[in-house]
């Protein structure tokens, strides 16, 4: 049985070096990400060889995500599939590219059955059309910001040790009046947010907010996922505020993306709304992700 441990700051520098060797695009191939959510997923990880291993959930939820890193998959994957046994689970890889799908059908033709997970899909846009919001599509986009540098008084801040209390004050309010307390996805969202905000600077995170008349109105937060790649984490703003959430999100992107390609919004959960607002900015592709379960 596979030695699994609790996810701790103090791994994000061998999780990162092995991340690195599969330069994965998909928004679960992140430190951040294992590691803010890891209560609300019950996940754990532990290392063979040059490989990262991570489980979630247990009994009937449990799941093991593909193994990144370098060496003999076929080895790794015979591993969490023995480990899956012995715990008596199903045993499910989850967070499957159509490239690591090919590849885990390629070394064991026939064993398994493949579910897209749309729910799942990373939203990735180019940063240079986040940035400049080119063309006829987007035009709506900078008829919103047009009226938010309107408002007089507004003003964009990189987040810094001096005003990351603020983040924290306007997070917890953005979630009362959203109604986190109604909603157990938008409360365990809240969690992972404050967790990420609790270790923001040991994470490596780069943020930015929003103000207008010096009160914060918007906030983001992300960071380098691979080496074409940058991904954002968190990003809150003020409905009633037109342009807040396009004014945030442009100017965000114009200082993360810098000598990157692209930029991963994560997925939209099955989220409508959150659906339709992704969609709103043309992704240039979707990172499609599948499970993949023994027959």
């Amino acid at each position: 049985m596979i030695d699994f441990k609790k996810i701790e700051i103090s791994d994000k520098g061998w999780i990162e070096e092995l991340l690195r060797y599969s330069d994965f695009r998909g928004a679960e191939y992140c430190f951040t990400n294992l590691f803010i959510w890891d209560e609300v997923y019950h996940s754990k990880i532990s290392r063979f060889k040059d490989f990262i291993l991570f489980t979630s959930g247990s009994g009937d939820t449990a799941r093991y995500l593909f193994p990144a890193g370098k060496g003999d998959l076929k080895e790794v994957v015979e591993l969490l599939e023995n480990d899956a046994k012995e715990r008596n689970v199903n045993f499910v890889l989850i967070g499957l590219s159509p490239e690591t799908k090919e590849k885990l059908e390629g070394i064991f033709p026939g064993k398994y059955n493949f579910k897209e997970e749309r729910n799942s899909f990373d939203y990735i846009y180019e940063s240079e059309k986040l940035v400049s919001l080119a063309g006829k599509k987007l035009q709506s986009k900078r008829n919103h910001l047009a009226r938010f540098k309107e408002l007089p008084g507004w003003q964009y801040e990189d987040i810094t040790e001096q005003n990351i209390h603020e983040c924290v004050t306007y997070s917890n309010e953005w979630c009362k009046l959203n109604g986190c307390g109604e909603n157990l996805s938008l409360m365990l969202e809240c969690c992972a947010v404050n967790k990420a905000l609790a270790n923001y600077f040991e994470l490596g995170l780069r943020g930015g907010l929003l103000r207008l008349d010096g009160k914060v109105v918007a906030y983001t937060v992300g960071e380098q996922l691979n080496s074409d790649t940058v991904i954002v984490h968190i990003e809150k703003a003020e409905t009633e505020i037109r342009g807040s959430y396009p004014m945030i999100n442009r100017e965000f992107a114009e200082r993360l993306s810098e000598g990157f390609t692209y930029i991963n919004r994560e997925d939209d959960a099955g989220d409508e709304g959150l659906r339709k607002a992704k969609n709103s900015y043309y992704p240039v592709f979707m990172q499609e992700k599948y499970s993949a379960v023994k027959k």
